[in-house]
């Protein structure tokens, strides 16, 4: 699929950077239009790099390939990501200032926009007149998402997840519409206010020697999406990255880790004054035994033998220390074997480590690592099932923030 991708002058803009890396992942091909003003956010480098072609700006770019008209005649869908109230405003109007403009005057693909600006310009008059105008004439107009704004300020007017922008352009292309509903989880929002939240996301990496490690496959993502969840209703958020490459929203702590040794300490730091503790990284079981201090080389039949030994379990220590009225959640990645299924092996882990809640997810070569739905089931500290949450990162997200709330009014 051909996707035009409008990007306008918005700082929300950072986040459809990572609207653009799942099409293109998805396998679509992505032409990015930024307007003049959206290069004060995020370069024109960053589109053409994760695009793979060039990201034009103005109108008299490359004039002998008239692309004013060509680039929207040869989409598919078009995307505008975040649209602002300007941008909104020019639409309605039927404005061609600038390339992208031009670019959906000269479209007859379907047209998603995905708005995005500070709760009163959203609310204004002048903005929901001009939505519904786009309305009225095919335009899919996604409502934004509830949660925290540039500065101090929190209410509707947020760009939507990634994901949910993404489904809500499928569902546009299939046929059915806008199938995300970003505003589901509005009356979630501020059932976190005042509390101090950290979470741990990514892979420890355990040293072997100068230059190799024993990690996991472990994106950060679930983790970065609970940050982001926790966030947008309320909290104050720490994050805690071991290997996790990829951008965090405004307003939250990160604290880069590498082993195992150094998230437990980050971890215990952060803990001291938390209100919810949230383990999601994948933390190694075992590390080598010794750690060269050179490159190992090949010798001998070419095998090595290694040893290895436990590492500290992160979990069982901070549900040891926790403070009272403090809640700490632990994350079980797992793979049934002839001893045991998933759930099985979970509910023998919930009880051994003690957490509040254990989420379950099965994992393995292509299931549940990386920028993929997810599936995990809650457990309580007894083995039993509380819960149970599919869907996008951030949906699941937003389904353990709720057993977190529940565990709360409990306390």
């Amino acid at each position: 699929m051909r996707v035009l991708l409008g990007v306008t002058g918005g700082i929300a803009a950072y986040k459809v950077a990572l609207v653009l890396r799942r099409l293109t992942e998805d396998g679509h091909s992505v032409r990015v239009i930024p307007t003049a003003a959206s290069l004060q956010f995020v370069g024109r480098a960053t589109w053409e790099a994760l695009s793979g072609h060039p990201a034009p700006t103005d109108t008299f770019e490359d004039v002998p390939s008239v692309q004013h008209v060509r680039l929207g005649q040869r989409a598919d869908v078009v995307l505008v990501a975040p649209a602002t109230a300007d941008f909104l405003a020019s639409m309605a109007r039927g404005e061609a200032r600038d390339l992208l403009g031009n670019a959906l005057l000269a479209t007859a693909a379907p047209v998603v926009v995905a708005p995005a600006m500070h709760t009163e310009m959203w609310q204004n008059p002048a903005t929901r007149a001009n939505v519904q105008t786009l309305r009225d004439r095919g335009v899919h107009v996604i409502e934004p998402a509830i949660g925290r704004l540039t500065g101090p300020d929190s209410g509707p007017g947020r760009l939507p997840d990634p994901d949910r922008i993404v489904d809500a352009l499928y569902g546009v292309v299939r046929g059915t519409g806008l199938t995300t509903a970003p505003n589901a989880d509005a009356d979630a929002w501020g059932d976190l206010e005042g509390l101090n939240v950290v979470v741990s996301a990514g892979g420890t990496r355990e040293p072997l020697d100068s230059v190799r490690f024993l990690g996991n496959r472990s994106s950060g993502r679930q983790g970065f999406a609970i940050a982001e969840a926790a966030r947008e209703r309320g909290a104050k958020v720490t994050v805690v990255a071991a290997h996790v490459a990829l951008p965090l929203g405004e307003g939250i702590r990160r604290v880069e880790v590498s082993s195992t040794e150094s998230l437990g300490v980050a971890m215990r730091a952060a803990a001291e004054t938390a209100d919810v503790v949230i383990m999601a990284a994948a933390v190694a079981d075992f590390r080598p035994a010794k750690v060269a201090d050179h490159k190992i080389k090949k010798d001998g039949d070419g095998t090595l033998t290694l040893t290895l030994v436990p590492t500290e379990d992160v979990l069982a220590g901070l549900v040891r220390s926790r403070r009272p009225g403090q809640t700490v959640i632990g994350f079980a990645a797992e793979t049934g074997d002839s001893g045991a299924t998933v759930l099985e092996h979970g509910a023998a882990k919930a009880r051994r480590k003690g957490a509040d809640l254990l989420c379950v997810n099965e994992v393995g070569v292509d299931r549940g690592f990386g920028d993929r739905p997810n599936e995990v089931r809650m457990l309580a500290s007894d083995g039993a099932e509380v819960a149970h949450a599919a869907g996008s990162k951030i949906e699941v997200a937003h389904r353990i923030l709720d057993q977190v709330v529940r565990l709360r009014h409990q306390v």
